[in-house]
């Protein structure tokens, strides 16, 4: 149980309703705790850069998170690559 882990501390801190509503919906879509969530990204802040590897993965986990972007941005192979609309530039 996370709450009794040896050595940790409990913390206190206000975010903003914003944080709040994307660390809530991050820990939905994580299928994880909101303290987790946080755990996880305090980790990565104090482990200073993201290495390659890292960076690829916290790009996966992002993927698709956009409710209903499908909706309105047709697929990339419908994108019109014309520059200054002439076709076959680009």
């Amino acid at each position: 149980m996370v709450c009794c882990m040896t050595g940790a501390t409990r913390t206190q801190v206000y975010l903003t309703v914003a944080q709040r509503a994307s660390l809530d919906e991050r820990a939905r879509v994580e299928r994880k705790t909101m303290a987790h969530v946080i755990r996880d990204a305090v980790d990565v802040y104090l482990a200073g850069d993201v290495d390659d590897v890292e960076r690829d993965r916290l790009l996966a986990d992002t993927f698709g998170v956009v409710p209903g972007l499908g909706e309105r941005v047709p697929p990339r192979d419908e994108w019109d690559r014309a520059v200054g609309g002439v076709a076959g530039r680009g």
